[in-house]
């Protein structure tokens, strides 16, 4: 049996509701994100990287992962290359090994989780990783309207996210119901 901090075991079971709600209430964050798109593109951007700043203060990554455990960053042609340097390889091997073309022709992780993560929740290329890792979940990013379908996306991944936009919707601690402005 595994022996957990049972503070970390509260942790889990916090981001996973949050995640949860994420889940429950993607109709509302769909119709919410409708209204964002015709907002003011600096306000969007304020309302979102002041409650990023604020999240982050509360959630810390490494107790999570869940982004790594679950999905996979899109990896360009400078992200291959300073991997396959790290690793010691040529390019074409580390997609050979580690990379397959999605849907739209992005190279992805072939597995989940992630194969560069580590036990204890720590990336073991963390100053190798791919852009799209480093920019993760993009809360804090300009131009928010332009990210907004991927944002809803990842309040199903990401506790973080989900808060973020929880609390733009005005919904309350414990509360399952979003309250649309």
């Amino acid at each position: 049996m595994l022996n957990i901090p049972v503070i970390l075991l509260q942790l889990y079971m916090d981001y996973k509701h949050d995640v949860t709600w994420a889940k429950a209430n993607q109709k509302a964050v769909t119709e919410f994100f409708k209204k964002l798109k015709r907002k003011n593109g600096k306000e969007v951007d304020g309302l979102f990287h002041a409650r990023h700043e604020k999240v982050f203060q509360q959630i810390d990554c490494l107790n999570c992962a869940n982004c790594c455990k679950t999905t996979s960053p899109i990896f360009r042609d400078a992200d291959i290359s300073r991997l396959a340097k790290h690793l010691k390889m040529k390019p074409a091997r580390f997609v050979e090994n580690y990379l397959h073309e999605d849907e739209e022709g992005d190279y992805v992780l072939n597995v989940a989780p992630c194969p560069f993560l580590g036990l204890d929740n720590r990336c073991a290329v963390y100053d190798h990783r791919p852009q799209a890792c480093r920019e993760y979940p993009h809360t804090n990013r300009k131009k928010m309207q332009q990210l907004l379908k991927l944002t809803a996306l990842n309040t199903q991944v990401c506790p973080a996210v989900s808060r973020i936009v929880k609390e733009m919707m005005g919904g309350k601690g414990g509360s399952n119901e979003p309250v649309a402005k």
